[in-house]
């Protein structure tokens, strides 16, 4: 699927399908955090089952008021312990499958917002 955010200065998603996002027109087959403030961050995590705190601790250096957790090809939350940076920071967090945190943060990047997204993709099945 083709996405077209409101606004081009941010990194957006712009396309997405099994196995890759597009970041800007650039297409990406490995897990990705990307933030409105410009940061594109390889990812090590090709499952959720492999989430440690080690995984979010990196969303906290990135100056962002919410993180867009894109949890694969279905929702999964993330284990508590993992997310115990970000609630220390005060940084808010919404979990959803990674086709609906892209959506999610386009909108949220092209209103102007401080967010990031970490994106987990998948490989094809």
């Amino acid at each position: 699927m083709k996405l077209q955010p409101d606004r081009m200065d941010v990194l957006a998603v712009t396309g997405y399908g099994d196995g890759w996002i597009a970041i800007n027109g650039d297409k990406v087959e490995h897990s990705v955090i990307i933030s409105s403030k410009g940061a594109r961050l390889a990812w090590p995590c090709e499952h959720p089952d492999e989430l440690g705190p080690a995984h979010f601790q990196a969303v906290c250096d990135l100056g962002v008021e919410m993180l867009i957790f894109g949890s694969g090809r279905r929702l999964q939350f993330p284990p508590p312990q993992c997310l115990q940076s970000l609630m220390q920071q005060g940084l808010g967090i919404e979990t959803m499958d990674t086709q609906a945190a892209c959506r999610t943060y386009n909108i949220l990047a092209g209103e102007g917002r401080h967010v990031a997204a970490a994106l987990i993709v998948q490989r094809p099945a």
